[in-house]
This record gives C-alpha cells, sequence and structure tokens, in this order.
C-alpha cells in the first residue's frame, strides 16, 4: 500500500499545527480539504489518525504517518537541491534536547551548520529521558538522549557524560549548613528541581542516604534561571561545569561535595542518507565531545 506524501504532510500539519484549521493555513486550502484529505487516508488505512482534541493530537498509527511524512521531506529536500531545484534551505528540522545541553554546548555546535545550510531548526526542549519518545513519534529527527539503545530505524552516536555537582552559595551553606553537610541537615535544606521530573538532585540525595521526599523544594524549569536561582540562593542545585566553574572561581558558588553525577548522552537520528542529517550529526558531534568527558566503559 502506497501513502501519498501529499496525505501524509497534511496529517504531519494537523499536528504541527494543532487543529484542522491550523493546518489549513499553513498548507493554504480550506479545512473542509484538509478534512477530506484526513478521512480519505483514515478510510484506505482503516484507522484512526487524529485525536480531535484541543491541540489535535496523533495517535499511535498517526504518530507512524507524521514520521513517515517528515521523512519524505527531508529525502524530497535533499534531492531538490541535488537536481539544482531549490537552494540548500526550505526545509525545517525538529530536534529534541535536554535542557542543560541546550544551554550549554548545543547552540554553538549546530552554528556552522546555519553557514552552510540555509536550514530552520525547531529545538524542542525535553528532559534527556524522554525526548527519545518524541523521535520515536516522528516529532523530531534528532533528539539528545540518555537511551543507549537506538529506536527502531534510527542510528545512534555517544557524545560523552553530563557532569553535575552539587553547589550552593556561602550564605545558604551559612545558613542551611552550618555544622557540614550532614544528611540530617540536607533533610531540612532546600533545593531546586528543574521540574517535577527532575530526579538529579534526589539522585544525589539518595547517595547520602537522605530520603530526597524530605527538603522542600523550588521548581526552576529553565536552565539558565535555574543556575540563577542556585546563585541567588534559593537553594542547592546540580549544574554542570560550563555552568558552575564561573562562580565557584569567583566565590560566589562552593560545592557541597561528592558524588559527581554523570549522565550518559547520546545522539540519535533518522537512518537515513541525507547530506543534511549527516552534517548536523557531525556538527553536533564534534561540539558534544570538545564539551564533555567520555562515556565511562
Amino acid at each position: 500500500m502506497q501513502i501519498s506524501p501529499e496525505l501524509a504532510g497534511t496529517v504531519s500539519a494537523i499536528v504541527d499545527e494543532g487543529s484542522l484549521e491550523g493546518a489549513a493555513r499553513a498548507l493554504r486550502i480550506t479545512p473542509s480539504a484538509v478534512s477530506q484529505r484526513l478521512r480519505s487516508l483514515e478510510a484506505q488505512l482503516g484507522r484512526v489518525l487524529i485525536v480531535r482534541s484541543k491541540p489535535a493530537r496523533a495517535t499511535e498509527a498517526g504518530a507512524v504517518v507524521v514520521r513517515l511524512a517528515r521523512q519524505y521531506g527531508l529525502l524530497a529536500h535533499d534531492a531538490s537541491v541535488a537536481l539544482g531545484l531549490e537552494g540548500p534551505g526550505r526545509m525545517s528540522v525538529p530536534i529534541a534536547v535536554n535542557a542543560d545541553s541546550l544551554a550549554t554546548w548545543l547552540l554553538p555546535g549546530l552554528e556552522p551548520v546555519t553557514r552552510t545550510h540555509d536550514v530552520a531548526f525547531e529545538l524542542r526542549r525535553e528532559d534527556e529521558d524522554r525526548t527519545a519518545a518524541l523521535l520515536e513519534a516522528g516529532t523530531v529527527m534528532a533528539a539528545v538522549t540518555s537511551q543507549r539503545e537506538p529506536i527502531a530505524g534510527c542510528t545512534v552516536t555517544a557524545l560523552g557524560d553530563t557532569i553535575y555537582d552539587a553547589v550552593a552559595t556561602p550564605g545558604y551553606v551559612a545558613r542551611w549548613l552550618p555544622d557540614g553537610v550532614t544528611a540530617s541537615a540536607l533533610a531540612g535544606a532546600p533545593l531546586i528541581d528543574f521540574d517535577r521530573a527532575d530526579d538529579v538532585q534526589s539522585a544525589w540525595l539518595r547517595e547520602r542516604g537522605v530520603d530526597p521526599s524530605r527538603p522542600p523544594r523550588h521548581y526552576v524549569p529553565a536552565s539558565e534561571d535555574y543556575a540563577a536561582a542556585v546563585r541567588l540562593g534559593f537553594g542547592w542545585g546540580m549544574l554542570p561545569p560550563l555552568q558552575a566553574k564561573p562562580g565557584i572561581e569567583t566565590g560566589l558558588l562552593v560545592k557541597l561535595g561528592e558524588p559527581r553525577l554523570r549522565v550518559p548522552l547520546y545522539w540519535q537520528q533518522w537512518n537515513l542518507r541525507s547530506p543534511l542529517l549527516t552534517a548536523i550529526r557531525e556538527a553536533v558531534v564534534t561540539a558534544a565531545r570538545a564539551a564533555l568527558p567520555p562515556e565511562r566503559g
């Protein structure tokens, strides 16, 4: 069975725009034409592809079609460039990335690609434990992820380890940990989590023999703002060296001690022979390996 690129692209547009009306504007057709295309493909496949919620979302079968549509688009783009039918741009590449990588090394790594390919990046920020789900659903073409095992139809390249140190301000330490970084003091000392899915601080507490449910928490869901909250003394937090080092060197931050936590990161992308995806992978891997220590064996 052949799935029309036009029909698959319509399903992708509905998911991207969040509604049939939004897809109609993006595709420059009427909402009724979008609805007709969707019904036609659902009838052809015998499956519901879109949940008509607000925003509209893909079903499991719809996610497969969205992924196919993005692959159609990438291959068509590469072919058009190779044939001289269009310039090197006109291709949007969605990438899922964790907040700390986005705030430190990823953007400088992607910058060279913007000089050689007039590409439009759509960066979707998500925890490294959850970025792979966006890749599997076809929402993105590539992801920085902590998942080592390849997702079906994808290739995996090791990037290195993100290291986290527990740090706080001297004023915070004087107030909350005056007798040292003990388990009893940590149980009552405020900490900062990125969001409710963030487990890094909890993992450090467990290593120190502290029940992670006991300390009060602040939630600051942006990497730079998170680091700022630590520097302002809201609580202690785990920061990568690129964010912690300036404060430690100037005395604005102090380390709370071991352990250093290491989170291995990997680059997963569609296993397609695409010059654009190859250029992106090479740039990302080069930047990551310059910024991150290698994965421990």
